[in-house]
């Protein structure tokens, strides 16, 4: 008796340049120690100082630099319309210069990292 359901096809792994991955990459872990690795691997972040930084994160340190500036000028006597004044002078002045430390720093511990890998 002929056979009446076809046979469930299987993806094609292929890539349309004929290239064929020498692993296929499962959805699911096959073993309690993969589920494990997994899980962890996910639940560590990457730490901040190997991320490149970011002009948001330098505008909001320069942001808070300007907001303490801005009270101790009030707090010492000054007017607060000129304090304000300042207050935007000065995020711009944090917050470009501390982009411009953070990417030199950033960069410094970048180069570090690469030559300790090539060793």
């Amino acid at each position: 008796m002929a056979q009446t359901r076809k046979k469930r096809q299987r993806k094609r792994r292929g890539t349309q340049g004929g290239r064929i991955d020498a692993k296929a990459r499962r959805s699911r872990p096959r073993s309690r120690e993969e589920a494990k690795a997994q899980a962890r691997a996910k639940r560590q972040p990457a730490p901040k100082q190997d991320l490149p930084p970011t002009w948001r994160s330098s505008f909001i340190r320069g942001a808070f630099m300007a907001a303490v500036f801005v009270v101790l000028l009030t707090i010492f006597g000054n007017a607060l319309g000129p304090a304000l004044v300042l207050g935007v002078f000065m995020l711009a002045m944090y917050g470009v210069g501390s982009y411009y430390i953070e990417s030199a720093l950033w960069r410094r511990r970048e180069r570090a990292r690469i030559r300790a890998r090539s060793e």
